[in-house]
């Protein structure tokens, strides 16, 4: 006799969406997280959220600073990091 089937929670969920999207969870826990999205409005949105910004990331080109952005960020931060420190 099979045991009841456990149900993912919400949480369960956020904690291996990683893994989930990266496809490395195992038959078992992805049919459970799966069931989850179809029963659960607000984790299928999530869901699609974190797909959406994931490819959206995967299209952006690299952008280097100038060199007198660069100068200025890198004073900024030693300054917080200064105030931080006293």
């Amino acid at each position: 006799m099979r045991s009841p089937v456990e149900h993912v929670t919400c949480q369960q969920l956020v904690a291996a969406l990683t893994d989930y999207l990266e496809g490395v969870l195992d038959a078992q826990q992805r049919a459970d997280i799966e069931r989850h999205i179809v029963f659960c409005r607000g984790c299928a949105t999530y869901v699609e959220q974190m797909r959406d910004t994931i490819a959206l990331v995967g299209r952006l080109a690299e952008e280097r600073p100038r060199s007198e952005q660069t100068t200025e960020l890198l004073g900024l931060f030693r300054r917080w990091q200064a105030d931080r420190a006293s």
